[in-house]
């Protein structure tokens, strides 16, 4: 259950929340296990298995390098992602691993980490199993998790009362908009006041706000590298065999050398806040740092819409980090309510889980940035979802590319347009955000798995026929 934050927005690496950073803070949490319960000693090799979405389209998603970088210990947020390759590049060539750093032993690739192509777990499409043994080769424990969107890892038959007791520690527990904007109205409080009170359950105020800003500055570095600012690795082609060029440098070129054309054209902006998402997206392709906002496969949209905001709206100011926070808090809270009632899983639910879910939090942030009140915050969240009901994900060669790269780019113009229509309003409307949740997850429990992140349907299957 999703009660921070933090808990939507997290630095990671790419190309995927559920496939690369999922299955990496599982392995470490399997691993750390083995040696909180003293088993660490007496293991002599370890397995990985993954099943359903993650078998299917793991080797695309980067999901056979997180679980190693997950039982050497990396955590997703200070790996150092230009350094680990020799690591990995080891591991398959020794055939052993070092299990937290420390502890050797034996790790084949083929046989010791497999993906399941035509087998799912009953829990969650997005399952894996990882058991430890012992020198006789019999096992020692077996552990199942569930990668369920953005990062959040689940133990199958963990007690769920401490998480239950953490979300009701809060000051102002709400489980829908409706619950959300009482408070609000009740208390005399904005949407980020609220969130703002209950994220001091775990941290002060100053370091909740530093946090976000901490957030937001990986941010900013994500797209100046994906833009070719001091980073040469951000031209050529993305790897993964689909032959996808990287645009985001040479569009930065093209629009900052002929600045002045912008002057005739007034949806110039148009092609900044599609350059902002495409830079993002192209960092996540090719495995760099990003933040989840809320997935992966979505973390360009909320950056976009951010760096409009900052750049391009008349209620921003240089370094305006209270704008900055209020747009955070006010998404974060929208993207809770996505996670306590539906889903932000491509796997569960479609793209509408992810791409469709960071427009409908960017919406909402922009919205509260520029000043809106709850009512048109709600309004313009809702608006953000309704016009993605329906996307699927079905990602080309398993990869996080085609056509998510350019559907972060939709995403973030869509969230834009949603918040101006919201606040050109006075936050009437016919359907509730609650109301929106809902359908999302009813659409996503009716579409067929094949369009759900296992690359069986859609792009995905008619790119490669055609």
């Amino acid at each position: 259950m999703a009660v921070s934050v933090f808990d939507l927005f997290k630095i990671g690496i790419g190309p995927s929340s559920s496939h690369t950073v999922g299955p990496m803070r599982a392995a470490k949490m399997f691993a750390e296990s083995l040696q909180k319960n003293e088993w660490l000693a007496q293991t002599n090799r370890v397995r990985a298995q993954m099943y359903g979405s993650l078998g299917l389209t793991g080797v695309g998603h980067g999901t056979d390098k997180g679980v190693l970088l997950g039982l050497l210990g990396y955590s997703p947020d200070t790996v150092p992602i230009e350094t680990v390759q020799d690591e990995l590049d080891k591991i398959a060539l020794d055939q052993r691993i070092f299990l937290l750093g420390t502890h050797e032993v034996g790790f084949s690739l083929k046989h010791d980490l497999i993906l399941h192509r035509r087998q799912a777990l009953a829990e969650h499409p997005n399952g894996m199993k990882f058991t430890a043994y012992d020198a006789d080769d019999n096992a020692i424990v077996e552990r199942k998790y569930l990668s369920v969107g953005g990062g959040f890892v689940v133990t199958v038959g963990m007690d769920p009362a401490p998480v239950l007791e953490a979300y009701n520690e809060v000051k102002y527990p709400f489980a829908s908009a409706k619950e959300l904007l009482a408070i609000c109205e009740r208390e005399r409080l904005t949407i980020a006041q609220v969130m703002l009170a209950n994220e001091q359950t775990w941290r002060s105020e100053a370091e909740v706000r530093e946090e976000l800003i901490k957030i937001w500055r990986v941010m900013q570095t994500c797209v100046a590298r994906g833009c070719g600012i001091d980073n040469p690795d951000a031209t050529g082609y993305l790897p993964g065999g689909l032959n996808v060029k990287r645009r985001a440098a040479e569009l930065y070129t093209q629009l900052t050398k002929h600045a002045e054309r912008a002057l005739a054209d007034p949806l110039s902006v148009m092609d900044w806040v599609n350059l902002y998402a495409i830079a993002v997206n192209e960092e996540n392709a090719a495995g760099g740092r990003v933040v989840t906002a809320p997935t992966n496969g979505a973390a360009g949209v909320i950056p976009a819409v951010l760096h409009y905001y900052e750049r391009f709206t008349p209620n921003a100011r240089p370094n305006d980090n209270e704008g900055i926070i209020t747009f955070l808090l006010t998404a974060g809270a929208v993207g809770i309510l996505y996670k306590l009632n539906a889903s932000i899983s491509g796997a569960e639910v479609g793209c509408q889980g992810e791409v469709g879910v960071a427009c409908s939090m960017a919406a909402a942030g922009l919205a509260a940035a520029q000043g809106g009140n709850t009512a048109q915050i709600e309004n313009a969240a809702e608006i953000g979802m309704e016009h993605n009901l329906g996307l699927t994900c079905d990602p080309v060669g398993g990869l996080v590319q085609i056509p998510c790269i350019e559907r972060n780019a939709m995403g973030a113009i869509k969230a834009v347009n949603a918040a101006r229509m919201a606040l050109r309003g006075d936050g009437a409307h016919h359907v509730s955000l609650d109301m929106v949740i809902k359908t999302m997850r009813d659409t996503g429990a009716d579409m067929k798995s094949k369009y759900k992140e296992t690359a069986k349907g859609g792009l995905a299957v008619n790119m490669v026929e055609c």
